[in-house]
Parts: structure tokens; sequence; C-alpha cells
């Protein structure tokens, strides 16, 4: 399980970085909520996620590389991640740690939400 879970992560993030939308929605459920963390809010689903994703990529660079995954004791998978946002000519927006909690749901991802 723990194997297949990291694989999902590795394959969520990888594509996301990679702008492959469709092979980065294949690690969710239809049913993905997934959080707006520039706007506040979330999306759900898969059409609404490539929409914010595409709007999101016209006006920022986003970069997100995964550097620990962790099970909570309540079921959930804490990565926590090393995220870089560039604008679009390149000047720094954000480069920190922050934690993406996930539920995973039928050994998909289910729903993301962002610790600071």
């Amino acid at each position: 399980m723990k194997t297949k879970v990291h694989d999902l992560i590795k394959k969520a993030y990888s594509a996301f970085n990679g702008r492959d939308i469709d092979k980065a929605l294949s690690t969710m459920h239809t049913d993905i909520e997934w959080p707006k963390a520039f706007e506040g809010g979330y999306v759900s689903g898969h059409n609404e996620i490539r929409d914010y994703w595409t709007r999101q990529w016209t006006e920022i660079n986003p970069h997100v590389d995964p550097l620990a995954i962790n099970e909570r004791q309540n079921g959930l998978l804490e990565v926590e991640v090393h995220q870089k946002v560039k604008d679009l000519q390149d000047n720094s927006l954000f480069d920190g740690i922050v934690k993406h909690i996930y539920t995973i749901q039928d050994g998909l991802l289910r729903k993301m939400d962002i610790e600071q």
C-alpha cells in the first residue's frame, strides 16, 4: 500500500510540474476537491481542476517538489513540499515549505488541503 501511495504522489507532482493535466487527473478521483491556493475556496471534479490550472498557468508559474510523505494517525496523507511560485516574468512570489494534506479514496486522490 505504502509504495502505491508514494508512486501516486510522485506521478501527480511530476505531471503537475510538467503541465500534463491529463496525467495529473489520472491520479485523482472523479469527485476530487482541490484548493484554489491563490484564490481561496475549492474546485470539484476533473473539469473544474482543468479550468483552474489552465487559468492559473496564464498568471503564475508554480513548481512543487514533494520532500516527505507521511501517513497521519487519522488516515490522511501528509506531503511536505517545497513550493516555488514565480510570476510570468520569473520573479519569485513564494518560495517555501508547505504541507499538502490528502484524503485517499479508491486508491486515488480524493481531497487536498494546504497547511502553511
